[in-house]
């Protein structure tokens, strides 16, 4: 369900976490809010590491936040980043989000508005692993 002055406020909060980064190596940030199916929310920001594989996007500690808190179902995710190219998740976010919440709708959005949606991470990570397997 579209909500547009909701998706307003929410891009305002992700712009505000967006400022709690911690990117000293590649100086770009992000943050990130899901909006719970219980109404709350829960904010995120990249947080780098000198070890780059330490690192974790604002897009995952939200939903790790969430997730947290008991928050099992989620309805939107939406982020922003300071910058122009960071206009959609990364691979292992789309993987966590598919998971996580698979019928959460994405969006990204800068200090004008929302710019891009997505129905459901599965439009962003088509043909994905879903753990649907067993071994031999």
């Amino acid at each position: 369900m579209k909500d547009d002055d909701g998706d307003r406020r929410l891009l305002e909060m992700a712009r505000n976490a967006m400022e709690r980064a911690y990117s000293p190596y590649s100086g770009v940030k992000v943050g990130a809010v899901v909006l719970g199916a219980d109404g709350q929310v829960y904010a995120g920001c990249n947080v780098e590491n000198a070890t780059l594989g330490l690192s974790v996007c604002a897009e995952r500690v939200a939903l790790f936040h969430a997730r947290a808190h008991g928050t099992m179902e989620i309805q939107a995710i939406v982020f922003t980043s300071n910058h122009p190219k960071v206009t959609s998740p990364c691979g292992a976010c789309r993987q966590v989000m598919l998971e996580l919440a698979p019928n959460a709708r994405v969006l990204y959005g800068d200090e004008t508005g929302v710019k891009k949606e997505w129905a459901s991470p599965l439009d962003l990570l088509p043909d994905a692993f879903d753990g649907d397997w067993k071994a031999p």
